[in-house]
């Protein structure tokens, strides 16, 4: 990516973090793109050269996140960490996402209704593949005997279930920081997962 590629992600970038600040302000119903574009102090025109429309900006900026998660999930699978501290990084780093962009991921709470069939269906291949980066995660703690024998879908749903509801109770005026607690909840969720001395291994 050359300079001006990257000044224009740059620009871009810019623009779906404020659509996503002014639709939480205003829903998406009540903004336009022109109040995304005075949050940016630039013209309506400049916004429209990056996005066709709002339905587009709101689509664009699903992706955008559900694409650094992805990057983020890849990474840690493959370093060349024990199975055990990729999920325990897994974890820590999900929910510290999940709360920096809080207003964005609580816009795919409503995005069926608002986008287009075709959109809606790549979102949830996005979404989809997140949780196979998990499976596979958990499977290779199961390969290598350091997780308990388990129905997989069953416990990455709880896990993904339980980061997500961060949503809707995290205060950042609360006694712990996004890091601390994203630290103490992925050591609970790992108890759920990580073999004890009295486990039985299956033969």
């Amino acid at each position: 990516m050359n300079l001006r590629e990257k000044k224009a992600m740059q620009k871009k970038e810019a623009i779906m973090k404020a659509a996503i600040s002014v639709f939480a302000e205003k829903t998406y119903q009540g903004a336009t793109l022109e109040d995304v574009a005075q949050r940016l102090l630039m013209t309506k025109g400049a916004v429209y050269y990056y996005f066709k429309d709002k339905q587009d900006l709101l689509y664009q900026s699903q992706v955008y996140l559900l694409e650094n998660s992805l990057n983020n999930i890849a990474e840690i699978e493959e370093s060349d960490l024990p199975a055990e501290e990729k999920v325990s990084q897994a974890i820590s780093q999900h929910i510290e996402y999940v709360i920096h962009e809080r207003t964005g991921f609580e816009s795919m709470l409503s995005s069926e209704s608002i986008l287009s069939n075709e959109q809606y269906e790549h979102i949830l291949r996005l979404q989809n593949g997140y949780e196979k980066h998990f499976d596979e995660l958990i499977q290779e703690g199961i390969t290598q005997g350091v997780f308990i024998q388990a129905d997989i879908k069953i416990v990455r749903n709880l896990i993904l279930g339980a980061m997500n509801w961060l949503m809707h109770w995290y205060s950042e005026g609360g006694k712990k920081s996004k890091h601390e607690l994203s630290k103490m909840i992925a050591f609970y969720l790992m108890r759920m997962v990580l073999k004890t001395p009295n486990d039985q291994v299956e033969s």
